[in-house]
């Protein structure tokens, strides 16, 4: 309800005042505008006078101008798929239908020191795991994981393909005729209960033949010290306890697959079969996946240097 009357006329309407803060913030602001337009031209005391136009660093990070800078889409990371370029060989050791094939891997085929079986069928667990097939589940793990990383990879044998074998030196020579930057022979040992443990197989210095290791001896060892300790991070499974002496490494000369390989190269030996704490490990799809991770560290370690 509105009141009106000689006592209660009509208020006239209210006149805004202008304070004094009001006076001093607008003579403020086109100061401080001219201001900022000045330091955007001849730029602040960071940059030397260098303004935006000479490509100098943003005033309110200091930060160097870059793509993202610019509005530009940055750049992949060049560590995104670091084996970009590089070619890795994977041996699974043995073939699961040698068996079928005696005389085929029974043959004699020149390993450069000495004459040798083209192949072997292999070991396998009490349970009747065979050690071919151990070599091709870790071998197509190992694969997927390298070619994340970017590498290009190449298995000796796969399935099926071929039905026995190959021959200790063809395997070498595939390595060799992929120019790989890395190959490793994937293998688990037959030895006796109570031996444990995994080891890494170097090239002894060879040049007997057709082979000639000097090359390869000293990055082959770089190969398989990064394998070994990425192994060993990956999976817990200790160092051998029977051969090596703790290190995990040995170094051989009587494998064809080392001695006529012209690239660098190594076994594993992943665990021991015939022992039933290792068996428990090698026979668990889980723990194989860790053992590819493992491997795939340490080739990577390996080849970025």
């Amino acid at each position: 309800m509105s009141y009106a009357g000689p006592d209660f006329d009509p208020r006239p309407p209210r006149r805004l005042r202008r304070g004094p803060l009001t006076v001093a913030l607008a003579a403020l602001v086109p100061g401080a505008l001219l201001g900022w337009l000045v330091y955007e031209t001849v730029g602040g005391p960071e940059h030397g006078g260098g303004g935006r136009a000479g490509g100098a660093a943003s005033a309110s990070s200091g930060r160097s101008t870059s793509a993202a800078d610019d509005g530009k889409a940055p750049s992949a990371s060049s560590n995104a798929r670091p084996l970009k370029g590089r070619v890795v060989v994977i041996d699974p050791g043995h073939n699961p239908d040698n068996f079928r094939h005696t005389a085929e891997i029974n043959r004699k085929v020149d390993i450069g020191t000495n004459r040798k079986e083209c192949d072997t069928t292999g070991t396998a667990t009490n349970s009747g795991y065979a050690e071919a097939e151990f070599t091709l589940d870790v071998s197509h793990r190992l694969k997927a994981l390298l070619q994340k990383e970017g590498a290009t990879v190449k298995l000796t044998h796969d399935s099926g393909s071929p039905t026995w074998g190959p021959c200790v030196d063809r395997r070498a020579q595939i390595g060799n005729a992929a120019h790989a930057d890395a190959a490793i022979s994937i293998h688990a040992d037959g030895a006796s209960v109570g031996d444990r443990g995994f080891h890494v197989i170097l090239p002894g210095s060879v040049h007997a033949g057709g082979a000639d290791t000097r090359a390869i001896v000293a990055p082959s060892r770089a190969l398989g010290e990064r394998v070994a300790d990425g192994y060993l991070r990956a999976t817990g499974e200790p160092r051998s306890n029977y051969l090596g002496g703790g290190t995990g490494l040995v170094t051989r000369k009587d494998l064809g697959g080392l001695n006529l390989s012209t690239v660098p190269k190594v076994f594993i030996e992943c665990g021991n079969m015939r022992d039933s704490k290792d068996a428990a490990l090698l026979t668990s799809g889980a723990w194989r996946q860790k053992a590819a991770q493992g491997i795939s560290e340490g080739i990577v370690s390996f080849l970025r240097g």
